[in-house]
């Protein structure tokens, strides 16, 4: 199996590049001219490497990259710097997306291609009933208002509900919706719902980046997953370490 990542330097990215390689996948990784990979990966005979940024590649390029992938999984976030979170490219995941699926569409696949986007339960899945306090509400228009990410996060979200759907011949979605990151060192147990049941601002969860790179790696890898969440934004929550 062939999969295409974007975003595969970030501190998820790397995670879901080693979990695929560990699987046995081929992965086509698109990584910054000026990113570096750990050398662990970086000197790993699976992985095709793209040195390029995605914004500057054409339409012609795009399908080439996309060609013969059987998913994409983007990974794609902005720098946590003033640059990164207020500078251009304001719309960094959803272009990505919009022009990733594209490319796709115009390859005309044999078979649906799987993409799957790492996402945030800062965004809520309008296709469902999730309601939110006054207070989560407001706070989330300010963030989306003064945070570009967050609006960028959930347009990207909002591309693969409302462009492509659920009948699509050429892509089937998911988005997956971790909670505050953290970093582990290992998979360890997690929890998957279709709506969040704590609130993203004010009472969060924790997800650990490892095992959201573990559960993106399962949507591509294992036919049941994949058709238990395909068209829809699984929220991810690590399980509470239990009491002695």
């Amino acid at each position: 199996m062939t999969i295409l990542l974007v975003g595969a330097t970030g501190a998820t990215g790397r995670l879901l590049l080693a979990e695929l390689l560990r699987r046995g996948h081929h992965v086509k990784a698109v990584i910054r001219p000026t990113s570096r990979l750990p050398d662990n990966l970086a000197q790993h005979p699976a992985p095709t490497l793209v040195r390029a940024s995605l914004p500057d590649l054409d339409d012609r390029e795009l399908q080439q990259l996309v060609a013969g992938c059987t998913a994409i999984a983007s990974c794609l976030g902005h720098n946590i710097t003033l640059r990164g979170i207020f500078g251009p490219p304001r719309r960094l995941v959803a272009d990505a997306t919009r022009r990733l699926c594209e490319a796709v569409r115009a390859s005309r696949p044999e078979r649906p291609v799987r993409f799957v986007l790492m996402n945030t339960t800062g965004n809520r899945n309008r296709d469902l009933d999730e309601r939110a306090s006054l207070a989560n509400r407001c706070a989330l228009a300010l963030i989306r208002r003064l945070v570009p990410p967050q609006a960028d996060n959930e347009q990207a979200a909002e591309y693969l509900r409302l462009q492509i759907g659920q009948q699509d011949t050429a892509i089937q979605w998911v988005a997956v919706r971790p909670d505050a990151l953290i970093n582990e060192d290992a998979v360890t147990a997690y929890d998957l719902h279709r709506s969040p049941t704590r609130c993203p601002v004010f009472n969060p969860g924790k997800t650990s980046r490892i095992n959201v790179a573990h559960f993106m790696a399962e949507l591509i890898d294992d036919a049941p997953t994949w058709t238990r969440w395909r068209g829809q934004m699984p929220v991810i929550y690590n399980q509470p370490p239990r009491k002695a």
